[in-house]
């Protein structure tokens, strides 16, 4: 079959896609000019898109005959393609009677194409609450597509319930595909999928409303959204059978195109209505009246939910769903508020935190201990028993005092200071009220300072939104130098969190502004972040993640898949690489991009890490029985590979699978080394001493780059795609200097992320010996890569 599996690609996947799309452009385009009649444009271009759709959706169902699920939805959108197809070149037969043959189409082509995305795999259903909010949200935006299509359409030969039906259908199909286009999983092929037949949908209803003659051109509207909604149904189908449930998926959605696009197409459509003399009639100011309820009851909705829209994600769980709490510093007058990472890194003379948080869930409490809650208002430390009371009623009163005002215009900015050396409380305090007497020089007289944590402050000021951000980096500025105190020096990291006032109570200020500050902490401090609505989504995911990953080993809810590695020469597969998924009953699949850090800040890499490690091992010494002797590679990130007895442990593995050494591929990130440089190079030194390779990832072609490249005991270099692709200034990839590089020092160069078969031809051709990306093979289950390998009998590194 020529796609037999989703990872060996004989031809472009998205080559005839093009000419596809091209050739149907060209068609419009001589459709517009008179050069062929519309009939004529309409039958050769659905033709075409339903033919193309439907070779692609057969080849997928002939080809997961072990894959009932792909299989099915492959049949079923294949039989809703052709169906659509059917109806666009029957349409010169159907006569006067064409607006009820189409709409009999439509009705079919909606049935099987509903049935075929139930099956697709990666299929997310979103809870009730999510469903009924994204349609309150929609609705006010549909109803304005709606009035655009009432507004467009023609009324010459258009019954009035014909044009209001379709204007409807136009509208909900339109909103609808472009919730599927810029949703949270907007990049899965499933969301492409149920796109493109929403477009299809939405063009066949085109060609049942508007006018059907051998002269009219208007009818050739339809043709874009019915032949690129057939495409779009087939691409987002195959990959998503190919992808399974690997696809990323963005923790939220992309809002502008929701909102802007359907606001530029209503106002697209209202100009040349009044610009034409037509008065609104009775329909259009109707809909337009129509669409104000919606928008009243999603700012309702949005009101109610800002005091408790930031809880932890525990009390939206299904029920029965276990509940694993992870206790941090928190100060109770925040109420609600989910709770805050500790803020300062206090050790003492033995190196131990002093109120730590433990990836086992065990924290500090408010205030801490050492009496550091502290008011920045005077040197006395917080009562024990709670937070600062008197502060926060001050500040409160403050936010008020700002909010009451007619235009209320202000801001709330939380301050906060990460301090990294070992420290006592007294210095602590010393180091805050030196803070103190830097911001009282920088704020202006009216401005109120308060104390709120016990690492830092508040600061309230009447400025508007521009100049509160200008005096947040003036703060950052002036806290930025070290602290100097009976001979010592001590460093402080700033983050602050901005708020505005803007009419909001000030319970739900202060909160924005926590949040706000808390995101600064999670971009690396020293910075200035601004609230803003999305901010709460991430932040109650980010509370979601470190709430359920302590404990996904020892439950069993981690996984591998693997990416195959391919010869550029020959294309036979010389090993894969194996790549984390966690499939978490609770928050679905993440990815490592999302996962690493979250493990990083509750220090379960090293768990992680060793877990991949290990079955990796185990899944290599499967493959070399019963497959073929190819190699597995493993990413490590320095603070794992640095600890002493890696070295010891991997060999430890290697042995229990019984191994060869050859066979490993150990990985390690090059933007990463420079910071432990000599431990590195002993780790990958001691690596290769056991027959172990070693390989350096996400190399850049950078001058600091290439001088460290010269220390590391290596085996193979990996380069990112922005080396085979074209550079900005106009000059050739650098593919070409790299792979001379690494052929002086020995070291075999892997292409990575290669994504079109022309990044494919460029690596090969500069000389690279390996490569690895979708446009060679897509990440997969152990089952789909031994299938893979067996296309080869024959290959063997």
């Amino acid at each position: 079959m020529l796609l037999a599996y989703p990872f060996r690609v004989l031809v472009p996947r998205r080559a005839l896609e093009t000419a596809t799309s091209t050739a149907v452009a060209l068609l419009l385009f001589a459709g517009a000019l008179d050069l062929v009649s519309p009939p004529v444009v309409i039958a050769l271009a659905a033709g075409a898109g339903a033919t193309l759709a439907g070779v692609r959706l057969s080849r997928l169902a002939m080809s997961r005959r072990d894959d009932p699920s792909p299989r099915t939805a492959g049949m079923l959108l294949d039989a809703a393609v052709v169906t659509a197809g059917l109806t666009a070149v029957a349409l010169p037969l159907a006569g006067d009677g064409h607006t009820f043959a189409v709409l009999a189409g439509s009705l079919v082509v909606a049935v099987l194409a509903g049935a075929g995305l139930r099956r697709l795999p990666g299929r997310a259903r979103p809870a009730a609450g999510v469903r009924l909010r994204w349609l309150v949200e929609s609705a006010g935006p549909a109803i304005g597509l709606a009035l655009a299509g009432w507004l467009l359409l023609p009324r010459a030969g258009v019954p009035v319930p014909v044009r209001l039906v379709a204007a409807l259908a136009l509208g909900g199909l339109g909103m609808a595909a472009l919730t599927a286009f810029a949703g949270p999983r907007r990049r899965s092929g499933t969301a492409v999928c149920r796109g493109g037949v929403l477009l299809t949908l939405g063009g066949l209803v085109l060609l049942a409303t508007l006018p059907f003659a051998p002269t009219g051109r208007v009818t050739l509207l339809a043709v874009p959204p019915l032949v690129f909604g057939m495409l779009l149904v087939a691409v987002g189908a195959v990959d998503a059978a190919d992808a399974g449930d690997t696809e990323p998926a963005e923790p939220i959605a992309s809002a502008w195109p929701r909102s802007v696009l359907p606001a530029a197409v209503l106002l697209l459509a209202t100009g040349p209505h009044l610009g034409s003399g037509h008065a609104p009639d009775r329909t259009s100011v109707l809909l337009a009246l129509a669409a104000v309820p919606p928008l009243v009851l999603r700012e309702l909705l949005r009101a109610g939910d800002a005091p408790t829209s930031a809880r932890p994600a525990a009390h939206r769980r299904p029920a029965g769903s276990p509940v694993r709490h992870r206790q941090t510093a928190q100060p109770p007058w925040l109420g609600d508020l989910p709770p805050a990472e500790p803020t300062l890194d206090h050790r003492d003379s033995a190196g131990d935190p002093a109120g730590p948080v433990t990836a086992n869930g065990a924290g500090s409490t408010w205030p801490p201990e050492d009496g550091a809650g502290w008011s920045a208002l005077s040197r006395r430390p917080v009562p024990a028993g709670g937070g600062p009371p008197g502060d926060r009623a001050a500040l409160l009163d403050a936010l008020a005092a700002i909010g009451d005002v007619p235009a209320p215009s202000g801001a709330l900015l939380l301050v906060d200071l990460h301090v990294t050396d070992g420290i006592g409380p007294t210095a602590r305090e010393d180091v805050l009220a030196e803070a103190v007497h830097r911001v009282r020089a920088v704020i202006a007289p009216d401005d109120l300072v308060t104390g709120c944590t016990g690492a830092g402050f508040a600061v309230v000021t009447a400025a508007g939104p521009v100049l509160a951000y200008a005096l947040g980096t003036r703060l950052l500025a002036a806290l930025a130098p070290p602290y100097r105190f009976a001979g010592s020096v001590v460093r402080a990291q700033t983050s602050i969190g901005l708020a505005e006032v803007s009419g909001d109570r000030p319970a739900d200020v202060l909160r924005q502004a926590e949040l706000a500050r808390r995101r600064a902490v999670q971009l690396g401090r020293d910075r200035v972040e601004w609230y803003d609505a999305f901010l709460e989504e991430q932040l109650v995911r980010r509370l979601d993640l470190e709430r359920e990953l302590p404990g996904a080993v020892a439950r069993g809810e981690l996984d591998l898949v693997y990416q195959p590695v391919v010869d550029l020469a020959d294309g036979q597969p010389v090993g894969a690489e194996a790549l984390l998924r966690w499939r978490s009953p609770v928050l679905g699949t993440v990815l490592p991009a999302e996962l690493l850090p979250v493990a990083e800040d509750l220090d379960l890499v090293g768990e992680l890490e060793w877990w991949v490690l290990d079955r990796a091992c185990r899944q290599l010494s499967h493959w070399s029985v019963g497959v073929r002797e190819l190699w597995m590679a493993v990413n490590v990130t320095t603070r794992e590979l640095t600890t002493p007895d890696f070295v010891q442990r991997a060999a430890a593995v290697l042995a229990a699978y019984g191994v060869p050494p050859e066979r490993l591929v150990v990985e390690v990130s090059e933007p990463r080394v420079a910071g432990d440089l000599p431990t590195v190079v002993a780790r990958l030194a001691g690596l290769r001493s056991l027959g172990v390779r070693t390989a350096l990832d996400d190399f850049r072609a950078e001058h600091a780059s290439l001088a460290q490249l010269r220390r590391l005991p290596i085996d193979l270099l990996k380069v990112g795609p922005e080396l085979v692709s074209a550079r900005p200034d106009g000059q050739p990839p650098l593919i070409d200097v790299v792979v001379n590089v690494g052929e002086r020092l020995g070291v075999e160069i892997v292409a990575e992320e290669l994504e079109s078969s022309t990044q494919v031809e460029v690596a090969r051709r500069g000389g690279c010996r390996y490569g690895q990306g979708f446009a060679l093979a897509r990440p997969a289950t152990a089952e789909r890569v031994e299938a893979y390998f067996e296309e080869f009998p024959s290959a063997s590194r």
